[in-house]
């Protein structure tokens, strides 16, 4: 059985302390117990837990490589605070805003916060199009994980972000064929593909792939459209028109 104990035996979480491991034991707990009044993660049992849900978020400090310490990172489409709620323990010197649009879900992220006492951790129950109208540009950096296809998440997060802000996508194995059409949109939101990390998600045979996005200059504050617009009129499509 696996036990969050270990997770400072993982190579690239070998800086976790014992006191950031009882935090995310607490959230683990509270989450799974939650969980059996309404719908919060589909893994209902620690094992899976621990390695699908904390370890598959804090498999980005393998590749993050600029320093946190005081910035502004927005999750975007929380959930069930992951990737932010892992993150946020993990670094407590920077600042979280857990992005999540259904109240319920909401509420839940909220006592989780005071559960853990994250005084890094802001929760916002609101839609990132709605937030980008008084917050435009204002975050450092964005994370999202099993939110929408790349090309949704694109307009919902580029605009959120200051110019030279980067963006890291939990995607899966099949990333590839979902950024087939990303060219046009990452054009049109002065954004440049900084790379995409294949890792192997410890214990299992899966991989992650993280998708790193830079914001390279200002954007349209059109930008991001209302989400069903969005889903109606992907960027890339309105791009093939106007290529």
């Amino acid at each position: 059985m696996m036990e969050l104990s270990d997770l400072n035996k993982i190579e690239f979480l070998k800086e976790l302390t014992d006191e950031k491991i009882i935090l995310l034991e607490k959230y683990m707990n509270f989450t799974l117990e939650e969980n059996k009044k309404f719908n919060l993660t589909a893994l209902d049992n620690k094992d899976d837990f621990i390695i699908k849900n904390i370890i598959d978020s804090l498999l980005a400090v393998k590749i993050i490589d600029f320093d946190l310490t005081n910035k502004r990172v927005v999750d975007i489409g929380s959930g069930a605070g992951l990737p932010g709620i892992p993150l946020a323990v993990y670094y407590p010197n920077t600042k979280f805003y857990l992005l999540e649009p259904t109240t319920k879900r909401s509420n839940f992220l909220k006592q989780v916060v005071m559960l853990l006492d994250l005084n890094n951790v802001e929760v916002l129950n609101e839609r990132a199009e709605i937030l980008a109208r008084s917050n435009f540009e204002r975050f450092d950096y964005g994370t999202a994980r099993a939110v929408a296809n790349i090309n949704i998440l694109l307009e919902l997060a580029m605009p959120l972000l200051k110019v030279g802000g980067e963006f890291i996508a939990y995607k899966g194995i099949n990333y590839e064929n979902e950024a087939s059409s990303i060219k046009l949109v990452l054009n049109e939101l002065k954004t440049s593909n900084k790379l995409v990390v294949n890792c192997n998600l410890p214990f299992t045979n899966e991989t992650r792939n993280f998708a790193i996005f830079k914001k390279e200059a200002e954007i349209s504050n059109k930008y991001p459209r209302n989400y069903s617009l969005i889903k109606k009129r992907p960027l890339w499509r309105i791009g093939l028109y106007l290529s």
